[in-house]
């Protein structure tokens, strides 16, 4: 089952739960690349949050710690934090790096899960 993350409407996925989760999934998922110690993971945390509640059960938005979980992220060479990459049908469709507006999130995870 996800784990309800004390922001709610985000998922967190972990290296033992990502292949579950997210690979396995029949959505879009989202997976947000984010650190405790990085300022614009925090900035763009609650859009992501109202984000999720937009997207409803057409997307899933999940968090995933990048110093708890650095497995997942070598994989994926995630380099920059924050990083969004978009998933369909277990594989990267899309990215974002950095902290970027609402609209812009938006428009750029719409286009990238097909919605």
């Amino acid at each position: 089952m996800p784990q309800e993350t004390s922001v709610s409407s985000l998922i967190t996925v972990t290296d033992d739960t990502f292949a579950e989760l997210v690979l396995a999934s029949d959505r879009p998922v989202v997976v947000d690349f984010w650190a405790e110690w990085c300022p614009p993971c925090k900035m763009i945390e609650k859009s992501l949050v109202e984000l999720a509640q937009e997207f409803g059960d057409r997307m899933v938005i999940a968090k995933l710690n990048s110093d708890d979980n650095p497995q997942t992220t070598r994989r994926y060479g995630v380099m920059s934090l924050p990083t969004l990459l978009v998933f369909r049908g277990g594989q990267v469709v899309g990215s974002v790096v950095g902290s970027r507006p609402k609209l812009h999130l938006r428009q750029s995870l719409t286009m990238h899960a097909g919605l």
